[in-house]
């Protein structure tokens, strides 16, 4: 092999493992934003307009009844916490929905880890992977799904005043890291990566 080969084989391979620490050292820091955020995933019964429209007032509901839930809460912990405790209210409301809208579909409601795609909300996106998430599947579960951030409240519009928000509990650092328009393409990366190591761990 030429002098001139090896230069560039391994001047390549420089690249690559940048490429690759790269990545790692931003899935690092994904991972302590997925650790601060409780996600909220609701999936409908089917796609038929009145499933898709039950879907979204369960989910409305629900997020009432979490401002309630998290009006004490400063951390995901509280959070966590809050929601375990109130599972079975959680359960019931949702109940009561799909019953005063005239249907009998049983409801799942559990706190679960749960995959997530890059996702965007106005003008945070949080990288693809894992998040602890309070997920709701009513009937069937065949439907198209929504999902959202419970803690801290994006999905409320809403939202008080004196409620966390994400900057309270991401650091400087991570808040920048969700803000900027510049990370869609590295965090396209740690999404790719991320489903790499979902399909070999199974």
């Amino acid at each position: 092999m030429s002098h001139s080969k090896r230069i560039e084989i391994s001047l390549l391979a420089a690249i690559v493992f940048s490429v690759v620490l790269s990545i790692c050292t931003l899935n690092v820091e994904c991972g302590e934003i997925r650790s601060r955020v409780l996600r909220l995933h609701v999936l409908a019964n089917s796609d038929s307009q009145t499933d898709q429209e039950l879907k979204i007032q369960v989910r409305d509901r629900l997020l009432e009844v979490s401002q309630e839930l998290y009006s004490d809460t400063e951390t995901k912990e509280d959070a966590v916490r809050a929601t375990w405790e109130n599972m079975d209210l959680l359960q019931r409301e949702a109940e009561s929905v799909i019953r005063a809208n005239g249907f009998d579909y049983p409801v799942s409601v559990t706190l679960e880890d749960c995959y997530f795609n890059t996702r965007t909300y106005g003008d945070i996106t949080l990288p693809a992977g894992k998040y602890q998430a309070l997920r709701v599947v009513i009937g069937e579960g065949a439907g198209h799904n929504w999902w959202c951030v419970m803690f801290p409240p994006l999905c409320i519009s809403a939202a008080s005043e004196n409620e966390p928000k994400l900057e309270d509990v991401l650091s400087k650092e991570q808040m920048e890291l969700v803000e900027s328009d510049g990370y869609e393409i590295r965090f396209k990366c740690v999404e790719l990566y991320e489903e790499f190591m979902q399909l070999i761990s199974g």
